[in-house]
């Protein structure tokens, strides 16, 4: 009866996760981070370089972003027509700009991100007690397989089966899910830890880091009761993330999106 009431409830959380993370649709810039009809047209009639930065720069000058690219530049998206929050980026497989991208996963045939990193997180840890579980309460049996203490039967096969197919998905999960852990103690994503963001100032692989008790608070949320169970609860709103840069650089402070976004 423990047995049969532990597996379900590892079983429904799993298969909730699972589904929280697929069913999720990412979420995509807000329309403030949209050009409006005359910018779009400005930076149309612009040749490439400089003035078409003039105009991203007025576009971008009260939106709290704080992120470049490689030469400087305003990130722009000249597909979806928007500048850039911080930590955006655009899903080629997806076709669209998603806030906060970790990953496109084929697994979940879906793009991880701000609005789902948490189901993510969460779905790698109820499959990986899941498989844990399964092999833990078959491995009785399994060794009772090698030492021939089970009946020569078809249950021999699946009981190795069983074993093997849940000794090998817990490793496999055991490694992903630690390194999305240590990710979330560091407040990066996956693309950040290839590509480092680059601020005004300079590149730093930690500037959004804000300490481990803070950077798990980014992801599960201020209430501890909400972070085991699959519902949303991620602080801020996708498009800009408290850093440990803003109050360093000057320029960006007096803007009135860095105040707005350094007080979130």
């Amino acid at each position: 009866v423990v047995c049969l009431v532990a597996y379900h409830i590892f079983f429904m959380l799993f298969v909730w996760s699972y589904w929280k993370t697929i069913f999720t649709l990412p979420m995509n810039p807000s329309k403030e981070f949209h050009l409006s009809y005359s910018d779009k047209e400005s930076l149309e009639r612009e040749p490439r370089g400089e003035s078409q930065q003039e105009v991203l720069r007025r576009a971008a000058k009260d939106l709290p972003i704080y992120t470049r690219t490689m030469s400087g530049a305003i990130r722009y998206c000249d597909r979806c027509h928007l500048v850039k929050p911080d930590r955006c980026h655009h899903c080629s497989v997806c076709d669209k700009c998603i806030l906060k991208m970790d990953h496109h996963c084929p697994w979940v045939n879906n793009c991880v991100g701000f609005s789902n990193y948490k189901f993510f997180l969460l779905f790698l840890a109820y499959s990986l007690l899941y498989c844990l579980f399964i092999a833990a309460t078959d491995l009785q049996y399994f060794i009772k397989f090698w030492t021939n203490g089970l009946p020569d039967t078809q249950a021999k096969f699946h009981i190795m089966f069983l074993f093997f197919a849940a000794a090998m998905f817990s490793v496999s999960l055991s490694s992903l899910f630690g390194y999305h852990c240590w990710l979330v103690s560091k407040n990066k994503s996956t693309l950040e830890v290839f590509r480092a963001p680059i601020f005004r100032h300079r590149t730093d692989k930690n500037g959004f880091s804000l300490g481990f008790s803070k950077n798990l608070r980014q992801v599960f949320g201020d209430e501890k009761k909400y972070w085991l169970v699959p519902v949303f609860s991620s602080l801020g709103d996708g498009c800009s993330f408290p850093t440990c840069l803003v109050n360093q650089d000057p320029e960006q402070a007096s803007t009135p999106g860095a105040l707005n976004s350094t007080s979130k």
